[in-house]
């Protein structure tokens, strides 16, 4: 049994999370959830009591739906993506592999289901979810950008911002953060990759998303690992490297 009043989360004491837990039902906005979001993983610093929490997520994943289980998927796969975790804390791919595994079964599972049909959002925050899971890193916690139909990242070259544009305002690259106004400034067009070309991870994550009829998503899929034309200085750079290199900086 954990003895919970030994471990701390954001806000001290991990003493109520039982308590959040049972009430923490199928509803996405039910204020258990975000109690407990704000207590395991706020603004993604997770604490010992967030990987204490994991068997309970996953177990609360496990009864729910695959509808109903987005959240507790979504928050254990926030913590284990987390890296800003307290200091000799193990890995939690080493401390709760078992969870993990089961975790990745569960999402996946809830990935194929036909009721994201029409929910490329959604879709997006579970196959994040899922690469969490497996340790990818980047897209573990950078995906999400592709359902935002946004990635903010420098130029290679002159560092310039670039706002990396696909969907409703068009498929561009420019350095106007109001890009969605009409009179927006300087914009290029991006120059998606030919999914012959896809390889690695790319093509699995697009041959996934055509796989389950998320055919907006393999679409954009191509623009995320395709290129764009700096709109300051005009240099061809791959957007998904210049994407993994702001992560890592």
């Amino acid at each position: 049994m954990t003895d919970w009043s030994q471990l701390t989360h954001a806000y001290g004491t991990a003493e109520d999370v039982p308590a959040l837990l049972a009430k923490a039902g199928p509803d996405p906005e039910g204020p258990a959830w975000t109690e407990l979001w704000s207590r395991l993983c706020h603004q993604g610093t997770v604490y010992p009591a967030s990987y204490a929490a994991l068997p309970a997520l996953t177990e609360k994943a496990r009864e729910l739906t695959a509808t109903d289980r987005t959240t507790p998927l979504l928050l254990a796969a926030s913590i284990v993506a987390s890296t800003d975790r307290p200091y000799g804390t193990p890995a939690p791919e080493d401390s709760h592999a078992a969870e993990i595994a089961e975790l990745i079964t569960l999402v996946e599972e809830a990935l194929h289901h036909p009721s994201l049909a029409g929910r490329p959002d959604r879709y997006v925050e579970l196959l994040e979810a899922l690469l969490a899971f497996e340790g990818v890193e980047v897209w573990g916690e950078e995906l999400h950008g592709l359902s935002g139909g946004e990635f903010e990242v420098p130029c290679p070259a002159c560092e310039a911002e670039n706002f990396v544009v696909f969907g409703e305002y068009g498929y561009f690259s420019t350095t106007d953060s109001f890009y969605m106004n009409e009179a927006a400034g300087h914009r290029r067009d991006l120059q998606p990759a030919a999914v012959s070309s896809l390889e690695g991870l790319a093509a699995r994550l697009h041959a996934c998303a055509l796989a389950d009829g998320q055919r907006e998503v393999a679409s954009n899929l191509t623009y995320v690992f395709g290129s764009a034309y700096c709109a300051e200085c005009d240099v061809l750079f791959r957007v998904d490297h210049a994407i993994v290199a702001r992560w890592s900086n």
